[in-house]
């Protein structure tokens, strides 16, 4: 069994193969551990049936990321099952591989990419010549986590796996 989790947001997302649970989390690492045990015996699942974790690794919150990061870190070399990093553009690319992905970043501008542009930021301006580009624009509709078990599988598959590292596109506000 695969669990995802995914804290790059406000709340708490975690998928157990067909089962999805969305909470809305003011602490994340305080909920987080004991959501995921509460989820898995609600599926009948133990922690020891997890084969892999995959973790979102961002764009998004900083401190969520590295949060839901460290915890899937910890689970897995607790259960020595792999930790497989999947970031948000990959969960819109799956669907749309041709796509421009574009995405609010909540400050004025758009996390970006696209078969033609590495993860980058980009203002409106930019967005609106480079979408051009490309055959459809996603990332204002919410992504389909779903999608994040075909990726870890995929990537477990390959064989290719990299390490469950933050996915920063901006400094943060201490690094300015």
């Amino acid at each position: 069994m695969i669990l995802v989790i995914n804290t790059s947001g406000n709340g708490v997302d975690l998928l157990l193969n067909d089962k999805y649970l969305y909470f809305d989390a003011e602490k994340q690492a305080i909920a987080l551990p004991t959501a995921v045990t509460d989820f898995l015996k609600q599926n009948n699942a133990k922690m020891s049936d997890l084969t892999a974790i995959g973790v979102i690794v961002g764009p998004g919150s900083f401190t969520g990321i590295r949060m839901g990061i460290a915890y899937a870190k910890g689970l897995g070399i607790g259960l020595n099952i792999p930790v497989v990093p999947v970031n948000i553009f990959e969960l819109y690319l799956y669907e749309n591989p041709d796509a421009f992905v574009a995405i609010d970043s909540g400050r004025g501008d758009f996390f970006v990419a696209s078969p033609k542009h590495d993860p980058c930021i980009m203002n409106i301006d930019e967005v609106e010549t480079e979408q051009m580009k490309c055959p459809a624009t996603v990332g204002h509709k919410p992504f389909n986590l779903q999608n994040a078990l075909h990726i870890v599988k995929n990537k477990i598959d390959s064989g290719k796996l990299e390490p469950a590292i933050p996915m920063y596109l901006r400094p943060s506000y201490v690094e300015k």
